[in-house]
């Protein structure tokens, strides 16, 4: 009789022995599921996704209105430095945007001051509009990532990139035969920027960011009017490697 419940005895100790093994497990894999942006940023990952970014011109461009499409690129360079709230890390990345498109007012005609003899005149002159097709990249973006929290991740950059456009851009006074002014098809887009990735999954984050940027041909045309100021605001999907 004895031997018959001996295996059900060993069976039962084995199955008690294994439950603080298995509790253990599942208590050291917690921190890595409920803090995924501490832990992916802890490993200096790559990252990579999708984004759309639009917004609008400030100040006397607050008729323009951008919008545009592409994918980043980026690498977390280095371990946590700095104290308190400036405490992060700096990473390195890029954005390529094969869909960029400008929305500025039609062709129109507009009161263009000009010195005539010591004092400011007016003369109406056509001035170029409509809508703007190109691309854009931006290989240089500097970003700071703050220190994160669970899921939260902020951020701090600064980038530098160019803009090529299917005709002169911004739109200008035309010349007489009709083309566009003196602008340029090239510009470049200083800009600041801030933003977040919030991690829905334990390497995938939904991201979000808002870019001041400037537009200016750097005086590559006979005339540089530019976009002095544009917020433009970006949602993405990332991927953490």
């Amino acid at each position: 009789m004895l031997k018959k419940f001996v295996p059900s005895l060993v069976l039962a100790a084995t199955s008690l022995l294994s439950i603080p093994a298995i509790s253990q497990s599942t208590h050291s894999s917690a921190p890595a599921n409920d803090s995924p942006a501490s832990t992916v940023l802890a490993t200096r990952p790559w990252e990579f996704g999708p984004f759309f970014q639009g917004g609008v011109g400030v100040g006397d461009r607050s008729d323009f209105s951008f919008t545009s499409a592409g994918v980043r690129l980026g690498k977390v360079i280095t371990d946590q430095h700095l104290p308190s709230f400036l405490r992060g890390q700096f990473e390195y990345a890029g954005e390529l945007m094969p869909y960029w498109q400008s929305f500025t007012p039609a062709p129109h005609y507009q009161n263009t001051p000009y010195d005539c003899g010591g004092q400011t005149c007016y003369v109406l002159l056509p001035v170029n509009g409509g809508t703007f097709t190109g691309l854009s990249i931006t290989p240089i973006i500097l970003r700071w990532d703050l220190k994160p929290g669970k899921r939260f991740a902020p951020f701090l950059q600064g980038a530098g990139g160019l803009i090529w456009t299917n005709h002169k851009y911004p739109p200008d006074i035309q010349l007489p035969h009709g083309e566009p002014g003196g602008t340029s098809v090239w510009n470049f887009t200083p800009q600041f920027g801030i933003g977040f990735h919030y991690f829905v999954k334990p390497k995938q984050s939904v991201t979000f960011g808002a870019n001041a940027i400037h537009i200016s041909s750097a005086s590559l045309g006979d005339r540089n009017p530019g976009v002095n100021a544009s917020v433009q605001f970006q949602v993405g999907y990332t991927w953490w490697k």
